[in-house]
């Protein structure tokens, strides 16, 4: 029997809406059959938690998280990536984890989609969900 696939969600969590759209493309990938780490969730990271427990915690939970993943998808969305997934992005990209982005924003940089550091640690690049669904199907 094949393992799933593990997948780390990487993507900016601190409006209602960020939250939400990380939840909504969790249960996508899950309905695919993938195994998924959302920060949100599987590593608490919410306003209320920061308070009651340490960042190094939440940290170490997160890299934890990466490291056993097999693939990354990375929201891309917004004027710049958000840090923190920029971060995530580098880190699974040294551990030679690929790299799957999602850009549903329709702005772009004079020079590149995102930033030129970001774009060319990424291994394929989706413009929607459904094309997202269509790049990770080739991991199974």
């Amino acid at each position: 029997m094949n393992k799933k696939k593990r997948i780390y969600l990487a993507g900016p969590l601190f409006s209602h809406a960020e939250l939400e759209y990380n939840r909504k493309l969790r249960d996508l990938l899950l309905k695919k059959g993938f195994s998924v780490f959302l920060p949100q969730e599987d590593a608490e990271d919410t306003a209320d938690e920061r308070n009651k427990q340490s960042q190094e915690l939440i940290f170490k939970k997160c890299v934890g998280g990466v490291d056993g993943s097999d693939v990354i998808v990375a929201v891309l969305d917004g004027v710049d990536v958000d840090s923190g997934t920029s971060w995530e992005i580098g880190y699974a990209y040294a551990k030679e984890k690929p790299v799957i982005g999602l850009r549903t924003d329709f702005r772009s940089l004079s020079d590149g989609i995102v930033n030129l550091m970001v774009e060319m640690a990424i291994v394929a690049l989706a413009r929607d969900e459904d094309e997202l669904l269509k790049i990770i199907e080739k991991l199974k």
